[in-house]
């Protein structure tokens, strides 16, 4: 098992006060992964509970423990304090061995209720492991919980009792019915196109019947973490999926029923960040994720279940669609900036000021050395008809190793790529020149001619750019862990009227 991406080392300041020095804003556990993330606001403070994955490599029949739940708490979503295990999972015998993804709400009385998916490897139907809806209570400890195991419950009929999970509890206005929104299949579908968010509604949050789907695309196997919230007029339906893609995706409506319509662009991010769901802390709206791990720590490995907890501000739009950004409380620790555009140097005989001529066939500049952690901030003003241009990290210093966001603005589309890409073979036309990018590492973005603003959070091997404050594309950097930065133009130009690469004040 790869280490931790960041530790957390301490150091005191004069009068005692003690801070973390290289703490990561993308929280993993010592020795584990984080997987679904299950947000909870509570008197100020976002809770944010997640399958705390090990990565037990033995046969699900062979495994000793299951999976719990874990928290960390945050103000702010830069600084996390870990609460360790707060939903231990069940015994062998039990139907929540693992304790899966659910949701937590807070009653009239002020009871906290957990629910939350069980699923045991033992119990099994003739498709697959049983998985049911489980029940927990607290007196408002969100990190001490009863579990309640007779107000279990499977799935209903016509839906499969092998995906019956995610349960999202919320209640659309003060004094309606609760509603329980499930990640589930119907019986008597094509598979790929079976999923279904399935509702139950409830008056004690303990007995629950049925009701009319919130949602049948007829497009997906399931709609992983389902999420609902309102934002001013428009209500929005969060939810993740693998069969089209890997991603996490919204639908808007103006009712809690629906029907949800597909903004122009309905991801959230790319591969890499995946099973978001939302929280509003301070007036404002988060959508927490996790960025996937790959196969032992490798670019070129595929990616896993769980990773690291990622998490990403939402603004919403006038069209009531949504941008994404970074939280403003990790770019403020940003504090202390150096000015690169006067130190760009022109490699293979480019301009030496960069972005000079009407047009250049390709043109690179490199800078300084990057820090592992820090903010890359750039403002390419791109003429119109450019082809390509954007950002080298961590690269070489004659560019042939580099990770590469390319801006692509007669696609309207920034992709992240890599260099060298590698080879099928030992022979000269055998490298891998028709993968252009990373596969799934690409988000359409406006690009018309004009200005726009890349913003690079680097945290160690995570990577998450942000295009315009609008756009958002996150990934892992493992192979390369040091190098310059450099910017670049193909079939076009640019001026560039800023970059600069923050780090850390404290």
């Amino acid at each position: 098992m790869p280490e931790p991406s960041c530790r957390h080392p301490i150091t005191h300041l004069p009068g005692g006060i003690a801070i973390s020095i290289d703490a990561s804003t993308h929280f993993r556990p010592a020795g584990g992964f984080v997987g679904d993330i299950i947000p909870f606001e509570h008197d100020g403070v976002a809770w944010l509970y997640y399958l705390l994955d090990e990565r037990d490599d033995a046969a699900p029949d062979d495994r000793m423990t299951g999976m719990p739940w874990a928290a960390v708490t945050t103000r702010d979503f830069a600084t996390f304090d870990d609460e360790g295990i707060v939903l231990p999972s069940g015994g062998r015998a039990d139907d929540d061995f693992d304790c899966y993804t659910g949701s937590v709400v807070t009653d009239d009385d002020g009871t906290l209720h957990l629910f939350y998916t069980g699923h045991n490897p033992g119990i099994r139907t003739a498709e697959g492991d049983l998985q049911v809806v489980c029940h927990a209570t607290s007196d408002g400890d969100p990190g001490r919980w009863t579990k309640h195991p007779d107000q279990s419950f499977g799935a209903l009929p016509g839906y499969a009792p092998e995906d019956w999970r995610d349960p999202f509890v919320f209640r659309p206005a003060q004094g309606e019915p609760w509603q329980m929104l499930l990640a589930t299949r119907i019986t008597d579908a094509p598979y790929r196109r079976s999923g279904v968010i399935a509702r139950l509604v409830s008056d004690d949050l303990i007995t629950w019947r049925a009701a009319e789907p919130t949602w049948q695309p007829h497009r997906f196997i399931t709609q992983e973490c389902p999420d609902v919230f309102r934002w001013g007029q428009w209500w929005y339906l969060v939810y993740s999926e693998f069969s089209d893609a890997f991603q996490t995706r919204y639908r808007i409506a103006t009712s809690p029923n629906g029907p949800w319509l597909a903004p122009e662009h309905d991801s959230v991010d790319g591969r890499a960040f995946y099973a978001a769901k939302t929280i509003e802390l301070g007036g404002e709206r988060y959508f927490v994720g996790w960025i996937a791990a790959k196969d032992g720590g490798r670019d070129g490995s595929p990616w896993q279940w769980a990773g690291t907890m990622s998490v990403l501000r939402a603004r919403q739009l006038q069209d009531g669609s949504l941008a994404f950004g970074l939280p403003t409380s990790v770019t403020s620790l940003y504090g202390r900036s150096t000015d690169v555009l006067g130190a760009l140097e022109p490699l293979d005989g480019a301009d030496e000021r960069v972005g000079a001529g009407a047009e250049t066939r390709h043109a690179t500049w490199l800078g300084p050395e990057l820090p592992a952690d820090g903010l890359v901030t750039a403002e390419f003003d791109i003429r119109e008809g450019t082809h390509a241009c954007g950002i080298l990290l961590r690269t070489s210093d004659d560019g042939e190793t580099a990770c590469v966001l390319r801006l692509e603005p007669l696609r309207h589309r920034i992709v992240f790529d890599r260099w060298p890409r590698g080879t099928t073979g030992g022979e000269q036309w055998q490298i891998l020149g028709d993968v252009p990018h990373t596969v799934e590492l690409e988000r359409p973005v406006p690009l018309a001619p004009g200005r726009h603003t890349l913003q690079v959070h680097l945290d160690h091997d995570i990577c998450v750019v942000v295009v315009d404050d609008r756009v958002t594309l996150s990934t892992r950097i493992y192979d390369l862990a040091t190098g310059r930065v450099g910017v670049f133009a193909t079939d076009g130009g640019f001026e560039l009227t800023r970059i600069d690469v923050q780090t850390r004040t404290v």
